[in-house]
């Protein structure tokens, strides 16, 4: 008992402190040793950063990535076909696309002429007026492949006489009157003959106005089941054939075609109403045979996408 209360404690000893045993810098620390069930390799065994590979994805992630691009692939390339963009349209919808037997005309690719600085396109929030500003002439669809050029309509200008020349003698007074009064600013036209004899003509009629364009449309449909007569098309209806497939959005139409019994030829014909501009497409034919409604409504729905 005596010798334990004379023997001082640390507890009871406040005026020495309690020797700090020299520590070794951090760096010459020894590192605890690891695990034995997870070996660290030497330093000299690990890769430098730039040698160690990337990790591999799970086959079920590429085989996904390639589907996709494949995908991806494959609408490019059909987005490529025009420049117009055709989606969304079963094959036998696509006007452009000729294929074996199914009557259609193989036409060039199409795409829209460029426009004036500064000019938005006919139906752009701020084009109000709906104004085409690109050159009229572009906008007319080109002939085509084996199409024989007509040498009266090459794509060019021409007068309010070559163009009411298409109507019977006896409204082309009347008519002439209402394309004065109507600011009638220009026509472009152009045709072609294909080998089987089927005759195309287009004409582009641009008005200074939206209501021009629109007010001479009233005048040559008439009413809906009728407009003003073309040469030798004496009886004339309403397509019924037409059943607006590959209608394009900011464009009207009225499709007519020859009743029988026909004369020496078959007359189809249509307007087009798009902004300012009004458009005419005829096709004819001579013989008993007659046109055929698939080239002739191919050859509209491209003509209104051009304008559209």
């Amino acid at each position: 008992m005596t010798e334990k209360t004379a023997e001082p404690t640390a507890a009871t000893a406040p005026a020495v402190e309690p020797a700090v045993p020299a520590q070794e810098p951090p760096a010459a620390q020894a590192e605890p040793a690891p695990p034995a069930e997870q070996p660290v390799p030497a330093p000299e065994s690990v890769p430098a950063p730039e040698d160690v590979p990337a990790p591999k994805r799970p086959r079920r992630v590429l085989r996904a990535v390639a589907r996709w691009t494949a995908a991806v692939l494959v609408l490019g390339g059909l987005g490529t076909g025009t420049a117009l963009g055709i989606t969304s349209m079963e094959r036998t919808d696509v006007p452009g696309l000729a294929t074996e037997d199914d009557g259609r005309w193989d036409y060039p690719e199409l795409s829209l002429p460029a426009l004036p600085a500064g000019s938005p396109r006919p139906f752009n929030d701020g084009n109000i007026a709906e104004i085409h500003h690109a050159d009229l002439r572009k906008l007319l669809l080109p002939a085509p492949a084996g199409a024989t050029p007509d040498k009266k309509l090459t794509g060019g200008w021409v007068s309010t006489a070559q163009y009411l020349s298409v109507y019977e003698k006896g409204r082309r007074a009347e008519l002439d009157q209402v394309l004065k009064d109507s600011a009638l600013r220009h026509i472009a036209a152009r045709g072609w003959t294909m080998p089987d004899g089927t005759s195309s003509r287009i004409y582009l009629l641009q008005f200074n106005s939206t209501a021009f364009a629109e007010a001479f449309r009233d005048v040559i449909s008439e009413n809906t089941t009728t407009g003003a007569l073309l040469v030798g098309s004496p009886l004339t209806d309403i397509d019924e054939t037409w059943q607006g497939g590959g209608r394009v959005e900011n464009t009207t139409t009225y499709v007519y075609a020859e009743d029988k019994p026909y004369g020496s030829e078959q007359v189809r014909h249509a307007y087009a109403l798009s902004g300012d501009t009004l458009a005419l497409v005829i096709q004819s034919r001579k013989g008993t045979a007659g046109t055929e409604h698939v080239p002739f409504h191919q050859t509209l729905i491209l003509q209104d996408q051009l304008l559209g």
